[in-house]
């Protein structure tokens, strides 16, 4: 994929990588450590990480013969700064809708 937001977005769809990514903000983990919490092989644990790597959102280095996997932040922020464009635009239009319905209610009470 060219577009590294989509990239983004396409890895973090599955629970599985989602759960990765939760696990290696607390710190690096061997991929063994993060395939203990999941029902999963080893192997398939490693295409989850893979796809992360892809992504830009996880790092794999080689201590000895463990492989450790560290998060890598600067993708999470350029998704977090393209939701936040969103976020503003839907509060100042959840903000509307609260002072409609605010003053839907108050004209109802006055009847």
């Amino acid at each position: 994929m060219d577009d590294l937001l989509s990239e983004t977005f396409s890895a973090l769809a599955d629970p599985t990588r989602r759960g990765i990514i939760v696990r290696l903000s607390r710190g690096e983990a061997t991929v063994s450590e993060l395939a203990e919490p999941f029902d999963l092989t080893l192997p398939t644990v490693s295409r989850h990480i893979a796809s992360l790597e892809r992504a830009g959102l996880v790092r794999k280095s080689r201590r000895g013969q463990e492989r450790t996997c560290s998060l890598e932040t600067d993708r999470l922020r350029e998704a977090e700064d393209w939701i936040a464009q969103y976020r503003d635009f839907f509060e100042s239009r959840f903000d509307a809708l609260s002072r409609q319905l605010t003053v839907q209610v108050q004209a109802e009470e006055e009847k």
